[in-house]
């Protein structure tokens, strides 16, 4: 023992007292304590001045002999000075038991006298002293710290109740049951501590006992010393002890509680181990298992490398006890394995005409996306094998980019797959997670190929241009690898930890805006533009492919339902306002429910549906035709925006009132159509001589720029030459022409820039009954991308200067 574990408390009987170093041989740990006897102990003097014992971890009663371990300089000195001169001492408890030299301020004001009874040597150097409590002394100031501490002290004698008093004897009685109660539920309690509580028939014996030998804590004793008299010290004590037979009690329950469940868990691996055992016996256990995957990746045409880690991954399996979580993680990982297609692929159907009709039957128009299926299918019946292309089908929505995918795989002949991309926003969904974490799955890509059966389904990514980056990684760029031709032979799965060939599968991605697509993920792809439809064509739609398939979904016969070509242009104009269809096979849905409902109730009916019957079931029209409604009118100009449900007319209109020459934009405009309209005003008073407008006009009018329908967000550049064309209308009185819209952006030296969705644009000029088009020459490009057919009726204009614009536009 270091001398610096000093002070610590170790209880004799007085009986004991001579057989002392047997006692403290190391053989012996908890050594009862003897009480004085219920009676008062007899008078003892003491001194005004005493020499201080600091105790590092004890408490010292009255009328207790207790032996101290005694380490430091200190404290030996005044041990063996005060043994010496056969004076007294006093034990004080020091606050903290870390404090090696501690201060006045560093020990509590209540101890006891005590009188040295015997020192023994200890091999070590230090001292155990035995010390017997006398009384209960108060420090009241510290005279001197060297060489020892020694103070001045008051007594403070324990005053006993009257033998007859009731609530002591009950306090006592109560102190010995919860104490007795203690020892019984707590293991680490000697069994002779009950024998002795239930033996000492002392009052004051009792509590002094139970308070020097229960496992209390320093501050508890310490406030049990300081009672004022042995009926404060007897409450205080009953408090203390209902607490620590709560806590005794409370952690006796938890150990039991534990153990049951150990016992239950044992029981489990014992039965485990049981069943394991008779299914080995039967040839349905564990090693049945592992057999089995054996046999059937004898089976599977996959490549070495995979075939080496399979082996690898399974004779680690067969290594784990079956018990164990990780064993069923094994064997799912394995179970992927072998559920994958790694050189499984269904045969191509590469008969062309087969093809192209299958293509024509399942989706009206889309000539440039059949061509190029048709190509890449040409190529592969010449050549034998070809890479698979990463096809973007881009455009609004309705258009029959999604329904593509399925007519494309039944057209090859090949297997379908679909993953959504809308909203993703973790990597893990495309590249897996690692199978250290808990609930670790593949990626989509692997999930979707295990799905299908086969190494070169067709699959399609679904609006690629919705993918969300997030704090768990950008999935466009987890894309990347997927969507390369040059990089996918060799695509990286983090949950299958092993490489896969993508090159077989046919990608086709979906989007609306390309605008929101990563621009390197842009760039792998082969992007294919799908416009919106004009009238005609979405009229042969609904005859020929949305009303056949609402008639068979609603159990609608031939004959029992037709619709002539007018009537569903009617339901197109009123009703609809899209580039697609998919708002036109709603409306022709629930027309097929209303039939419906008149065959089940037997009703009678013609089978022709008229203009009214629409009105009827569809209630009145929601949207008027987009017909042109300003023409001849000053400072009011046609022109064309883009949307991403498709084209659109958009009129600009300003007036000039008196003012001081502010110009006000309103209408929910973005911050590129006030740039728009800042050039345009610009550019207009910079050429005002050439236009003829007064200059003064600017300086005594404010001019209002506005965009009607203010609810709805516009921007983009496209209203440049619009704003141009309505700010010189305005200012020079000078009307517009009729049935003429334009559409491009400006520039502060009067240049006409191109603009784009020009296919959209001039659908939703068709729609309205427009005949003039005013468009940058950089524009001719796009027209002649276009059929003929969509721009029948159309004169255009190709202009690269605000003049020629106002030439054509204004009388």
């Amino acid at each position: 023992m270091s001398k610096k574990d000093n002070d610590k408390v170790r209880k004799i009987d007085l009986d004991e007292l001579g057989t002392l170093p047997e006692l403290l041989d190391g053989k012996h740990h908890v050594i009862p304590i003897v009480t004085a006897p219920d009676e008062l102990p007899e008078e003892v003097s003491i001194p005004e001045v005493m020499p201080i014992l600091t105790l590092r971890s004890s408490v010292l009663f009255p009328g207790s002999i207790t032996p101290i371990t005694v380490g430091r300089e200190k404290s030996i000195r005044l041990v063996r000075e005060v043994n010496a001169r056969g004076e007294l001492l006093g034990a004080v408890l020091q606050r903290e038991s870390d404090v090696e030299d501690p201060a006045p301020d560093d020990m509590y004001k209540v101890g006891t006298a005590a009188r040295i009874i015997k020192i023994l040597e200890m091999p070590n150097g230090n001292l155990t002293v035995i010390l017997n409590g006398l009384e209960k002394i108060e420090i009241n100031e510290y005279l001197t710290s060297d060489p020892y501490f020694k103070a001045s002290v008051t007594p403070l004698r324990d005053t006993a109740p009257d033998a007859k008093n009731i609530e002591f004897e009950a306090l006592v009685d109560s102190v010995r049951d919860v104490a007795l109660g203690i020892i019984n539920v707590s293991p680490n309690m000697p069994k002779e501590a009950a024998f002795a509580i239930k033996n000492i028939d002392s009052r004051r014996g009792i509590i002094n006992f139970i308070c020097s030998n229960l496992d209390l804590s320093d501050e508890d004793r310490q406030a049990l010393l300081e009672a004022p008299g042995l009926l404060a010290r007897a409450r205080k004590l009953l408090e203390i002890l209902i607490r620590e037979q709560q806590l005794a009690e409370l952690k006796s329950q938890i150990q039991e509680r534990v153990k049951e469940e150990i016992d239950k868990q044992q029981r489990e691996y014992y039965l485990q181990q049981q069943m394991r055992t008779i299914q080995d016996e039967l040839g349905e256990g564990a090693d049945g298992e592992v057999e089995k995957m054996r046999a059937e990746a004898a089976k599977k045409n996959w490549p070495k490398e995979v075939a080496e880690l399979f082996e690898k991954e399974i004779t680690k399996l067969e290594r784990l006890n079956p018990a164990v979580a990780e064993y069923s993680v094994q064997v799912t990982y394995l179970q992927l394995m072998l559920e994958l297609p790694w050189n499984e692929t269904t045969r191509d159907n590469l008969d062309l005409e087969c093809a192209r009709k299958q293509l024509d039957h399942d989706h009206f128009g889309l000539d440039e996306v059949k061509e190029r299926l048709l190509e890449h299918l040409a190529v592969i019946k010449l050549k034998g094998d070809l890479k698979s292309p990463i096809l973007c089908l881009y455009g609004p929505p309705g258009v029959g980019k999604t329904s593509l995918g399925k007519s494309v795989a039944a057209a090859l002949g090949r297997k379908f797959g679909r993953i959504s991309l809308g909203g993703l926003h973790d990597e893990a969904e495309i590249r897996g997670h690692r199978r250290t974490y808990i609930g670790a799955m593949p990626g989509r890509i692997i999930q979707t190929i295990k799905r299908c059966g086969s190494s070169n389904p067709v699959v399609i990514l679904d609006e690629v241009d919705k993918v969300t980056v997030s704090n768990h990684g950008d999935p466009s760029s987890a894309l990347l690898e997927v969507l390369d031709p040059e990089q996918n032979t060799t695509f990286h799965d983090n949950y299958l930890d092993t490489e896969y060939d993508l090159s077989k599968v046919l990608f086709i991605a979906t989007a609306n805006n390309v605008g929101n697509i990563n621009p390197a993920l842009r760039d792998r792809m082969e992007m294919i533009n799908i416009p919106g439809y004009i009238l005609e064509e979405k009229v042969r739609i609904g005859l020929d492919h949305l009303l056949p398939k609402q008639m068979e979904a609603h159990g609608i016969k031939a004959g029992e339902l037709a619709m002539s070509p007018a009537v569903i242009e009617c339901i197109i104009a009123g009703y609809t306002r899209e580039s697609g269809v998919r708002s036109l096979d709603k409306h022709l849905a629930k027309i097929a429910r209303a039939r419906a409902k008149q065959i089940a109730f037997e009703e009678a009916f013609a089978p022709e549906i008229t203009e009214k019957d629409v009105e009827k079931i569809l209630g009145m029209p929601k949207f008027l035709c987009e017909q042109y409604e300003v023409g001849g009118m000053t400072g009011v100009v046609t022109g064309l925006a883009w949307t991403e449900v498709g084209g659109d007319i958009l009129y600009i209109e300003s007036v000039l009132t008196p003012g001081k020459g502010k110009v006000s934009l309103t209408g929910n405009l973005g911050d590129v159509m006030k740039e728009s309209a800042t050039i345009a005003h610009e550019w207009v008073m910079a050429h005002h001589a050439e236009l003829g407008i007064d200059p003064a006009l600017f300086e005594k009018n404010d001019i209002n720029i506005h965009v009607p329908e203010g609810a709805i967000p516009k921007d983009g550049p496209s209203a440049g030459i619009t704003m141009v064309t309505s700010i010189v209308s305005t200012y020079t009185g000078r009307k517009v022409r009729e049935r003429i819209a334009m559409t491009g952006e400006t520039t502060l030296r009067g240049r006409v820039m191109p603009v784009g969705g020009i296919k959209e644009k001039i659908l939703a000029a068709k729609r309205a009954g427009i005949t003039q088009l005013i468009l940058s020459a950089d524009n001719r490009k796009d027209i002649a991308e276009i059929k003929e057919e969509y721009i029948a009726g159309l004169t255009f204009h190709y202009v690269k200067t605000n003049e020629e614009v106002l030439k054509l536009a204004l009388e």
